[in-house]
């Protein structure tokens, strides 16, 4: 029976004061999920796009988001702003799971002025990133927006500044991802470009400091958004992005599964996940992948899934430096980063992107303690003088200076060649490299036969009446002693010349033995990176 009283008036039912304040949060919550309005967000949802928060549900498990600000507006009143109020001001914001991983999220939503950046959206932004460095979980931002809000002139610029400021101070911390589901212009692209891992959907995201319109004036060059800074041209050009993918829903799957094999923080352990691969698994196949023929390729990528769990590698940077590969695997459900040569790219030498590459995903996994399984097949260093001239020296020393300062555990596989200035920098036993293997196949030396041979022997085989047969028999005097693991092995630089075959279960043995390691270096501020 109701306990309402009465209208005597009407003779219905009078509405109890707790009852009209609970309707007015009812129509007050309503309001806020309209977000820009039924027509704008029918725009919105044209090519198969998300709104904000249906991209937030398919991130966090269902039913997990707790909202934070969901009725915070905007306080400017220039330009007639002060009679276009909408509750969320364009960002949704709070905390969910992932998997049952706590993480913090924001979602801009592009039906509420453009998804612009005002003062009030930024400090939305802000205290989720302040509450996720304070209880260490990941921070993951979903960005759809046209840039600052011009109305608001400085303070939409202070706003983005406070984000990237806390960008900066969260890097290492706690694991930042940024997906660009939509335009990201002028100042909006920096706080991506802070964090750990960027994802870009195809055909609609987009990043550039500076517009098509802007470059055309400016330089006269006629490029389209998508020539630009499209997910393409980013992921395979510049490589400021890691993932491009297929649309929204894709992008969104495939950050939670990047999440899968990454800490809450840089205290915690990388997550460990039950597997049916047994650890002492031989691959067989392994003794006869390597090619006999020194010069002809094979795909690294092959030889990574034949020795990680269930064959899965999960690639990072798929379509830039492809002559270096990296990516997260797992070994005995122990997460890991691999590194590794490509022999069908560029022979597998380093060059300045692929050492750009390897150098911050090597320095991601040591921020958040992820072993590093390197893979080897190296013939150098890529000369020439685009290279000399675009500083392959400054960004080659990158790579050794991240294997170099990396306290995790590492371990090293020479599959065939390990060669020059490139053996030292690729987790040599040099730079605190803790296991190091090769293969029977390997050749470790200063550089290939050909190459030694035409230097030492120079004058000998000019002398000599028959050029051709002296150089091939020297070359083979040299490939005897030099191309082979025996030299390094009998100086205690490989720790074991394995069977390939045996190649899985001798990384499982050392990552179980290095699993307490604890290595340090100096204390200073921090050191100086060759940036």
């Amino acid at each position: 029976m109701s306990t309402n009283a009465m209208n005597p008036m009407s003779g219905t039912p009078m509405i109890s004061r707790t009852e009209s304040r609970v309707r007015e949060l009812e129509d007050k919550n309503a309001e806020a999920l309209r977000g820009g309005g039924p027509e704008r967000v029918s725009k919105h949802k044209e090519g198969d796009r998300l709104t904000a928060r249906e991209r937030l549900d398919v991130l966090l498990d269902p039913g997990s988001f707790v909202e934070m600000d969901r009725f915070v507006t905007h306080r400017s009143s220039n330009f007639g702003m002060g009679d276009k109020k909408i509750l969320g001001d364009g960002v949704i914001t709070g905390y969910g799971r992932i998997n049952g991983k706590l993480v913090y999220a924001y979602s801009q939503d592009f039906t509420v002025f453009g998804g612009s950046m005002s003062r009030t959206q930024a400090n939305k932004i802000i205290k989720i990133m302040d509450m996720a460095m304070k209880v260490g979980a990941p921070i993951i931002g979903l960005n759809d927006s046209g840039g600052a809000r011009i109305q608001e002139g400085v303070e939409a610029l202070a706003g983005y500044s406070d984000i990237f400021l806390r960008n900066t101070l969260a890097s290492g911390v706690v694991p930042q991802i940024s997906a660009i589901m939509g335009p990201c212009a002028g100042g909006a692209v920096y706080s991506p470009s802070i964090t750990d891992f960027i994802f870009m959907v195809k055909d609609t995201s987009y990043m550039f400091v500076t517009g098509p319109d802007v470059i055309k004036t400016v330089t006269h060059e006629d490029v389209t958004k998508e020539q630009l800074g499209g997910a393409l041209a980013h992921a395979q050009k510049s490589g400021v992005t890691h993932f491009a993918t297929d649309d929204d829903k894709h992008c969104l799957l495939m950050i939670r599964e990047l999440l899968n094999f990454l800490p809450s923080n840089n205290v915690d352990d990388p997550p460990v996940l039950p597997t049916a691969d047994r650890p002492d698994r031989v691959e067989e196949a392994l003794n006869t992948f390597i090619p006999d023929n020194p010069k002809k390729p094979y795909d690294m990528k092959e030889l990574v899934k034949m020795i990680v769990d269930e064959g899965y590698f999960l690639e990072v940077h798929q379509h830039y430096a492809k002559n270096v590969i990296v990516g997260f695997s797992r070994f005995n459900g122990r997460a890991v980063g691999i590194v590794a040569n490509q022999p069908q790219i560029l022979a597998g030498c380093l060059n300045i992107d692929a050492s750009k590459k390897a150098a911050r995903f090597v320095r991601f996994c040591d921020a958040f303690n992820i072993p590093l399984v390197t893979l080897v097949d190296v013939p150098g260093f890529l000369p020439g003088t685009d290279q000399e001239w675009n500083g392959i020296i400054t960004h080659g020393a990158k790579l050794l200076y991240a294997y170099a300062e990396a306290t995790v555990p590492k371990i090293t596989v020479i599959t065939r060649k390990d060669y020059g200035g490139a053996y030292c920098v690729m987790s040599s036993k040099h730079l605190r490299g803790d296991v190091n293997l090769a293969y029977p196949t390997a050749e470790i030396a200063v550089m290939g036969a050909d190459g030694a041979v035409n230097i030492i022997f120079r004058d000998a085989i000019k002398k000599a009446s028959d050029q051709a047969a002296e150089k091939a028999r020297l070359t083979a005097d040299y490939e005897r002693k030099f191309a082979n693991p025996y030299v390094a092995a009998e100086n205690g630089f490989i720790d074991e010349v394995i069977e390939p075959a045996l190649t899985r279960k001798r990384i499982i043995d050392a990552l179980e033995m290095l699993k307490n390691k604890k290595d340090t270096n100096p204390l200073r501020k921090h050191g100086n990176i060759p940036l």
